[in-house]
């Protein structure tokens, strides 16, 4: 077994880890998870029940388990990336069978001391997987289309899954990353203009097998006038807070739309009207000016690696929580219809911020560990 040219076995102690690892990276996490402590902590009507006591314990224990994550060669997370994947995948069929049922969805595995929902885990666990196949693969590898089965694979067969639960909103976000670990592996751009024209075409019978609500939540987006008080409260609700806001905001607490609780999930998928309300146009973009700073340190930590799989698992990740915060501030705008898409660190969930951190986690030790070597196995080639 050979290392590829101009690499060498890189073997760091404890102390030279703590010492590369990215501390300005670690301070905008924590800066982040504040501002949610504290838009969570308004959302309670100004306690810390019942929600942002528990955001805050979930960041603690999830900062401690980033820093670990990060601190483990990135050699061992290479070779458990099919492990990780499969375990995701698991879950995500136990849930078809044992699931809790909340607000008619079946999404989540209850073990008694906690819920775990497995769509989430796998977001992080299926750009493991395609960072392992793709890191073996060259450009004329991905160039033939019998080569991407098996990602295709890897990619579909998880997002059916959660389709069924129903959960469209991270289905898509499944295939969404998938799409752009594809084309960071170098699948041309055609290939995904054909997949777009095949899916453009079926448009019709996907309409046929969407489900009632979810038809409702198209023809919402369309119109939400429609149905005011109904399937179109919840936009309307978060575009007048959003309006009301103005620039500078009403001022922490002093939030009308949410203090009198007319607008709808304040503390989950609409956490960011909330925050927009209370602290103005001024706040809503400070707080993407941080989460963009981080998915810059993704891209950063890419270009640093000097291993393929390094490279391709600190982009996937990077887009992959881009992909979060892009879906979640277009839905409550009404950029895209309502899917249920949190925003990571300040919406009130345990899975959606411990996979937020284990990703990050991963980030993170791609950068300490940037200069090891990861050989590539090449494919068989005909």
């Amino acid at each position: 077994m050979s290392f590829a040219a101009g690499f060498k076995p890189v073997e760091l102690s404890l102390l030279e880890k703590l010492r590369l690892l990215n501390w300005p990276f670690v301070l905008v996490v924590g800066l982040v998870a504040l501002v949610g402590y504290g838009t969570l902590y308004s959302a309670g009507g100004g306690a810390h029940a019942p929600w942002a006591l528990r955001h805050g314990l979930r960041f603690g224990v999830g900062l401690g388990a980033m820093l670990v994550v990060a601190l483990i060669d990135i050699r061992f997370w290479f070779r458990c990336a099919y492990v990780v994947y499969g375990a995701a995948l698991v879950g995500l069929i136990a849930v078809e069978f044992a699931g809790e049922v909340v607000m008619g969805a079946q999404r989540w595995l209850d073990f008694g001391l906690f819920q775990l929902q497995p769509s989430e885990v796998m977001k992080i666990a299926l750009v493991m997987a395609l960072a392992r196949y793709f890191h073996s693969a060259y450009l004329e590898d991905v160039a033939r289309p019998l080569r991407l089965t098996v990602p295709s694979v890897l990619a579909l067969l998880p997002a059916t899954l959660v389709l069924k639960q129903p959960d469209l909103g991270t289905s898509v976000m499944l295939l969404a990353g998938a799409g752009a670990m594809f084309f960071l592996a170098g699948v041309r751009w055609w290939k995904f203009a054909l997949l777009i024209g095949a899916a453009s075409a079926a448009l019709p019978i996907i309409w046929q097998q969407l489900r009632g609500y979810q038809k409702q939540r198209v023809m919402t987006f369309w119109d939400p006038e429609r149905d005011p008080l109904g399937a179109g409260y919840h936009i309307i609700q978060s575009k007048i807070a959003l309006g009301s806001g103005g620039l500078w905001g009403k001022g922490f607490l002093e939030g009308t739309q949410s203090q009198l609780s007319f607008l709808p999930e304040k503390q989950t998928d609409f956490v960011f009207t909330m925050l927009a309300e209370e602290a103005g146009l001024i706040g809503a973009l400070g707080l993407l000016f941080l989460l963009l700073v981080l998915v810059g340190y993704g891209f950063v930590f890419a270009l640093r690696a000097r291993n393929h799989f390094g490279r391709l698992l600190a982009t996937g990740i990077a887009t992959t929580f881009c992909l979060y915060v892009v879906m979640n501030v277009a839905m409550v705008t009404g950029l895209v219809p309502v899917v249920g898409v949190p925003l990571p660190m300040i919406s009130y969930g345990g899975t959606a911020m411990m996979t937020v951190l284990f990703g990050f986690g991963l980030m993170l030790g791609v950068d300490i560990h940037r200069d090891v070597a990861i050989p590539r196995f090449p494919v068989d080639h005909d």
